[in-house]
């Protein structure tokens, strides 16, 4: 059972009670005939192969209010996405497959390339960025649901429950953020957003000068790093996005820049999640969630930055105390938090973490001040500015797609 506290700068919608899931479905419905309903999933190739993606396809397979469902697939060779018209073929939605990495993709991204608009890096943000661009190449749907492909323990609940508050009428939300206990049967997950993202955030606030609502807002999230998101084709529109693992705080970041927090929500949508577990990486060594922690840091940092915030190597180090002591407090909570619940907690692999945090957090700093170029270095331009730039790059992204689809699901 969920609390029913509203704490931070946005409205929080919890999960009060267990409520019937026809009855919101029934709901859902109805809003999708005046405001058409999408979910855009974006997928490497090999989670088809994997035990979450399945699950996923058989449950959105019940959904009866979605106009339109779209799948980005990354890391796909012929075969591959041959074998994923198939796959998501079962889907009573006839879902849309971008293959990212077919010639005729290729072909727009290197056209967006020669004129600067297109992502300069791969990964998960390319592959949200053009989904952004295909739902509106559409213009089929007015309200947008996202969330990872990985979920282990995913029902169709969580659907419904990410949707439902931008779909609503009468709620006029244009962003939402889902959010869920990350706890296992037997342990406490979730540790970048835990021991890092919390405690930066609020050590920021000793360094932030006048961005300290900026910063309240950005505390006031209970899983900034979920995946799961909900929003409205205006702020796809609008949105610019960022192609590392800063992708997550970047689009809370654009929300707050788009909308008012009268405008921006967050939404309990699971009991229980459970995806792909990262390993921490051992000290030294920039991958799995540290490489993330470093991509959240900068993206931080930047923000405060392009925000007006004058950095020095002398602010990065008081960050970085204050960082230190703001997380080892936390730490006596969650063990205490753990024992409570009789759940496995292992204090020095937590003091671990913190450490290899903290030097990522001095050496992000650092590198962000010696980077010669702004904030926006490594972001995507909105999708409004492609289309100034390029008028006809909807339907020339809408017709690569089109012949795909067309070509390979005879061969498949």
């Amino acid at each position: 059972m969920s609390d029913f506290h509203q704490g931070g700068t946005i409205t929080t919608l919890h999960q009060l009670k267990s409520r019937d899931l026809v009855e919101i479905e029934k709901e859902l419905e109805s809003f999708n005939k005046k405001r058409p309903l999408a979910l855009m999933l974006p997928s490497l190739y090999s989670e088809l192969e994997g035990p979450g993606l399945p699950l996923i396809v058989s449950e959105i397979s019940k959904v009866s209010y979605l106009s339109q469902v779209v799948v980005g697939l990354d890391q796909a060779n012929e075969e591959q996405y041959r074998h994923a018209l198939q796959f998501f073929g079962k889907m009573k939605q006839n879902p849309e497959v971008l293959w990212n990495d077919g010639p005729r993709l290729q072909k727009v991204d290197e056209m967006l390339q020669a004129k600067g608009l297109a992502p300069k890096q791969g990964g998960k943000g390319r592959n949200v960025w053009y989904l952004f661009g295909y739902l509106l190449a559409t213009n089929r749907a007015d309200c947008v649901a996202s969330h990872d492909c990985d979920i282990r323990s995913y029902d169709r609940s969580l659907l419904a429950r990410l949707i439902y508050p931008v779909a609503h009428p009468e709620f006029q939300y244009h962003f939402c953020k889902g959010y869920y206990s990350r706890i296992t049967k037997d342990e406490m997950r979730g540790r970048v957003c835990r021991l890092l993202v919390t405690p930066f955030i609020r050590s920021l606030m000793g360094i932030s000068g006048d961005q300290q609502e900026y910063l309240k807002y950005l505390d006031s999230f209970r899983y900034a790093l979920a995946g799961e998101f909900s929003l409205t084709t205006e702020a796809i529109k609008n949105m610019c996005l960022t192609p590392d693992w800063g992708l997550e705080v970047g689009k809370l970041s654009e929300a707050y820049r788009l909308f008012s927090e009268e405008q921006i929500c967050q939404v309990d949508i699971a009991d229980r999640y459970e995806h792909k577990h990262r390993d921490l990486s051992s000290e030294g060594e920039r991958k799995g969630l540290s490489q993330m922690s470093c991509d959240i840091v900068k993206s931080l940092f930047r923000k405060m930055v392009f925000l007006g915030v004058n950095l020095t190597p002398e602010r990065v180090e008081l960050v970085a105390v204050s960082y230190q002591k703001m997380a080892l407090s936390l730490l006596r909570s969650y063990r205490q938090d753990a024992i409570f619940n009789g759940l496995e907690y292992s204090q020095k692999d937590e003091e671990l973490a913190i450490e290899i945090f903290l030097k990522n957090v001095r050496q992000a700093g650092l590198e962000v001040l010696a980077e010669k170029e702004s904030f926006e270095q490594g972001a995507m331009p909105s999708w409004k500015t492609v289309q100034s730039e390029i008028p006809d790059v909807f339907n020339i992204l809408r017709r690569a797609v089109e012949e795909d689809q067309k070509q390979y699901s005879q061969l498949a």
